[in-house]
């Protein structure tokens, strides 16, 4: 049997989610609260397997009280239920430490299943939640490799000379540096571009601009 803890300021909304559960032979709902307070207290004492929590309790944000339930209890896993859908509300959670997080406009059958998920050591999110953190992943990761790929303003003055015809040490003598710097330069421009010979360099520096006779 697994034992849940339920936390919602809303009365009604905690009864009809708690005959929900109970419709399943494999949990049961055996507390319930209102409050931050009671919550924690609830799990420091009864270990409960799931806590199915609002984000808000008493207009509270629980995100403090999901830490305290992970540090407090290895045992209690987190659902947290709500009407907030945002992605930094979202990420806010799973930060935290939760182990769900669904709307409570998701289909009833959705929290069932997260229940289950989450009891047997999974993860669960509202289907359109995943959609959010895939997009995320791609928007930070194209950053990343743009911040990567962006050449500091030497290095597009020594590529604008490569493109030019330049060898290393006639552009060595006009910036009155090393060769090995230049030569430095030049693998930091194509490590950094992803190009491996001149010719590519050439290209690249054409239609960015880099180059003018």
């Amino acid at each position: 049997m697994i034992s849940i803890l339920l936390a919602d300021d809303h009365g009604i909304i905690r009864k009809g989610i708690k005959l929900l559960i109970e419709q399943e032979p494999d949990m049961s709902v055996l507390w319930e609260t209102d409050n931050q307070e009671k919550l924690l207290q609830l799990v420091d004492d009864e270990k409960p397997d799931v806590v199915v929590t609002e984000l808000y309790l008493e207009k509270k944000a629980c995100l403090h009280a999901i830490n305290k339930i992970k540090a407090s209890s290895q045992k209690s896993r987190v659902i947290v239920l709500t009407n907030y859908e945002d992605k930094e509300c979202l990420f806010r959670v799973l930060k935290a430490g939760a182990s769900g997080f669904l709307l409570k406009t998701n289909h009833d059958q959705d929290l069932i299943e997260a229940i289950r998920t989450i009891y047997h050591g999974g993860a669960y999110l509202y289907p359109n939640a995943t959609k959010v953190m895939l997009d995320d992943y791609v928007r930070t990761s194209r950053n990343a490799e743009g911040q990567k790929n962006r050449l500091t303003a030497r290095e597009e003055e020594v590529l604008s000379y490569i493109a030019k015809g330049y060898t290393n040490r006639e552009i060595a003598e006009k910036l009155y540096v090393s060769v090995k710097t230049i030569e430095a330069h030049r693998a930091h421009v194509m490590d950094k571009l992803n190009l491996r010979n001149r010719p590519a360099l050439v290209q690249y520096a054409m239609e960015n601009g880099l180059v003018h006779f």
